[in-house]
């Protein structure tokens, strides 16, 4: 037993070497937790809890103030919380305490999963075909308040939901449907179908199917959900969680 946990499921993503005195080492499912932190001049230490996942993806979960309620914060997106001056330079800014001392995380083997992950395309999820996977998801109509399903599988299809879950007046009258891929609607004489306020609401026992290449019923997995790449986030959009992904693979 080392750093409070086991050391042979402590160095399933990483060598024991690697993972040596590192502060707060904690290991999950699919992911290892360790303390870390930015420092600005101005107000100081901002400390957090990173997990890195070996998909590549990196999670921070702010502590700065006991009342802080960030979390799943890009390491882009913690940089810019914890006030510090320079900014854009995550990976040298925030640090890991190593033997007692701070360690930027540049120098340390926690980013190897997702440099690797930014080689084979900025951590994009794939299905066991190889092709690209995000889960459909759901947005609620701002009229009826029905939830209406997204496809995720294109570009555009990511882009018209990354949309519509940012305008808080959207409606289902702003959705349309392709008939190659609801079956059910190849009645209709046209290739696009607008769907309304009067259709009904999917039921919940077809709901639980989101597409994930792992398991049709899945609630949310590494293999379905994705946190940013380039299939998601779009160099045009002025959201914060774009911007925060285009810093982080410019970094």
């Amino acid at each position: 037993m080392e750093n409070g946990i086991d050391k042979v499921s402590g160095s399933m993503l990483f060598s024991e070497e690697e993972l040596i005195e590192v502060s707060g080492l904690k290991k999950g499912g699919d992911f290892v937790e360790v303390t870390c932190g930015c420092t600005s001049h101005r107000y100081g230490d901002a400390v957090g809890k990173l997990r890195v996942f070996s998909n590549g993806n990196l999670e921070i979960t702010c502590e700065c103030t006991p009342g802080c309620n960030e979390d799943k914060l890009t390491p882009a997106a913690f940089e810019k919380h914890s006030g510090r001056e320079t900014a854009r330079k995550w990976k040298n800014n925030v640090w890991l305490i190593v033997k007692g001392e701070k360690v930027p995380l540049s120098k340390t083997a926690f980013l190897k999963y997702y440099n690797q992950a930014s080689k084979n395309g900025n951590g994009i999820h794939k299905a066991h075909s190889g092709r690209v996977c995000h889960r459909d998801e759901f947005v609620r109509c701002s009229r009826c308040k029905k939830e209406r399903r997204f496809r995720l599988r294109t570009k555009e299809e990511c882009r018209i939901h990354h949309d519509a879950l940012a305008d808080v007046n959207w409606k289902c009258s702003d959705i349309l449907y392709d008939r190659f891929v609801f079956p059910l609607l190849i009645m209709f004489l046209y290739d696009k179908l607008h769907l309304s306020c009067d259709d009904d609401e999917e039921r919940a026992s077809r709901r639980v199917y989101r597409g994930c290449s792992r398991s049709p019923t899945c609630k949310g997995c590494t293999s379905c959900v994705c946190f940013g790449c380039e299939i998601c986030r779009f160099t045009d959009c002025s959201c914060q969680t774009c911007i925060d992904f285009i810093r982080n693979a410019e970094a």
